[in-house]
């Protein structure tokens, strides 16, 4: 048996890189295997200590200190809501002219359709603040607030279906697996806050049936696992298995840490698999929440005029507003990265009602929070975004009625907003044409915000990479410029 034991464990690749001198063989073949294994490069050209940010200082003067991103799940209609077209109005129900399309990508879901019926909004839409900025009747709460709001009316993707759009917002690529911005950032800057994760993400619903979400889009990707975005939860307990078994004190629990931490050096030192020394850090991170997460969670100590400013539904643990209302108390606490997702915005029909249940369950909500954070001083350093993966098209998928129409997809054009660190305030970004179905000036690519997201936070997102399957990755691929105009 202990000769088998030998060849079991003696005989892998990572022990041979580890007793073995580190020639140019050895170093050859290490640059096929995992490259945090012989890497000692720092600086953002591979892997550093995984305990600890990669980046020792920032590329640049950072304007944010975090990000509070409200991301709207299932595509929001910027027709109903920012981006005002009258002459959708004058011209619904006609054919929309084929030169407009112009040939161009369709959902399996309106290809075939014979007819695209242009569809002017039911909604009426009106100036507001010093800015004369257009906003839907649908939002009267974000229309009182949109003088601190960066608007941006020409975003587009290249994704055209939910899930690989999503996926490209939040990790840069279509396809899962990457690691997540949040992971990125908690890699790259880490955490001023030692007693919480530097990546929090929670989950609402305002409507039932809408397109699901799956962990891959706040994972870690080929990151160290540490750097994965860590669900709260509303209710009893906001992260699953948290609380100590009965009969378990505190005392017990550190000593059986320190015991499993010996245990785990020793094998560390014995295959040097860095996956060992990120599962320790996870299980130290644990044991500090066990005392900062109830404290965060607590909303008793939060006057009523405060909790009344984000609506009534703030009074229940895991709605849209109730997470609006934690992530003010995260970063007040320093999290890094606080990534609120909400679902119920894919509306293929029935969209005149639907859209009134969503903007409904974010207005009010989304407004306090750019007002709470201002009247706190948060917002001089806090970044805060609300936008979907794509918009909506300018015609009805299927029927259209007086009283109902439905949107299909559209990433060739769509809006989302910013406000706080470093960004102007009561300003308009880029503009779509008259049908509101191509840009027509100053496009904002999908990888562009993400570039302008960490350079706002003093990273080059040229320079943030990890070395991976002996190719360097980045969050924006190899694309991506940072959006000067937008920046105060």
């Amino acid at each position: 048996m202990r000769e088998l034991d030998d060849v079991k464990f003696n005989s892998t690749r990572r022990h041979f890189l580890s007793k073995t001198s580190l020639g140019i063989g050895a170093l050859g073949l290490a640059s096929l295997l995992d490259s945090r294994l012989l890497s000692g490069e720092t600086g953002g050209a591979g892997p550093a200590d995984s305990a600890g940010p990669l980046l020792r200082a920032p590329h640049f003067v950072p304007r944010a200190k975090r990000v509070i991103y409200l991301f709207q799940s299932g595509g929001p209609s910027q027709l109903e809501l920012f981006d005002h077209k009258p002459l959708l109005r004058q011209m619904n129900g006609q054919e929309l002219p084929a030169s407009i399309r112009m040939g161009q990508r369709l959902t399996g879901m309106t290809a075939f359709q014979r007819s695209f019926p242009v569809a002017g909004s039911q909604f009426e839409f009106a100036r507001h603040g010093k800015s004369g900025m257009w906003v839907s009747e649908l939002l009267p709460h974000t229309a009182r607030i949109v003088d601190e709001l960066c608007v941006i009316k020409s975003l587009h993707t290249e994704a055209i279906n939910h899930d690989p759009a999503v996926t490209f917002f939040q990790t840069g690529s279509q396809q899962a697996g990457r690691p997540s911005i949040g992971a990125w950032l908690s890699y790259g800057i880490g955490s001023d806050n030692s007693n919480l994760p530097a990546f929090i993400v929670l989950l609402s619903r305002a409507r039932e049936g809408d397109q699901p979400l799956y962990s891959w889009l706040w994972g870690s990707g080929f990151l160290p696992s540490q750097h994965q975005g860590v669900q709260f939860r509303g209710g009893k307990d906001p992260v699953l298995y948290l609380s100590d078994p009965k009969g378990i004190s505190r005392t017990t629990r550190r000593r059986m840490l320190d015991t499993l931490r010996s245990l785990e050096e020793h094998e560390h030192a014995r295959v040097m698999d860095p996956e060992i020394n990120a599962r320790v850090s996870q299980y130290e991170m644990a044991f500090r929440m066990q005392a900062a997460v109830p404290d965060a969670m607590d909303l008793h100590d939060e006057p009523d005029s405060i909790v009344d400013l984000y609506g009534p539904d703030a009074r229940k643990p895991g709605t849209f507003a109730a997470n609006c209302l934690l992530a003010r108390r995260l970063a007040e606490r320093n999290v890094r990265f606080i990534q609120i997702y909400h679902q119920g915005w894919d509306q293929h029909g029935n969209l005149p009602k639907d859209i009134q249940i969503m903007t409904k369950s974010v207005d009010q909500a989304s407004a306090a929070l750019v007002l709470d954070l201002k009247q706190r001083g948060l917002l001089d350093d806090t970044l805060v975004l609300w936008g979907g993966e794509f918009g909506r098209t300018n015609y009805s998928q299927g029927k259209l009625t007086k009283d109902d129409y439905g949107r299909d997809h559209h990433p060739r054009c769509f809006t989302m907003w910013m406000a706080g660190a470093g960004v102007k305030k009561g300003f308009s970004y880029g503009e779509t044409d008259e049908f509101g179905y191509n840009v027509a000036r100053d496009p904002v690519h999908v990888h562009d915000l993400q570039a302008t997201l960490l350079h706002l936070l003093g990273v080059d997102h040229e320079k943030l990479l990890f070395k991976h399957q002996g190719r360097r990755y980045r969050l924006t691929d190899v694309h991506g410029h940072v959006v000067k105009d937008l920046l105060a």
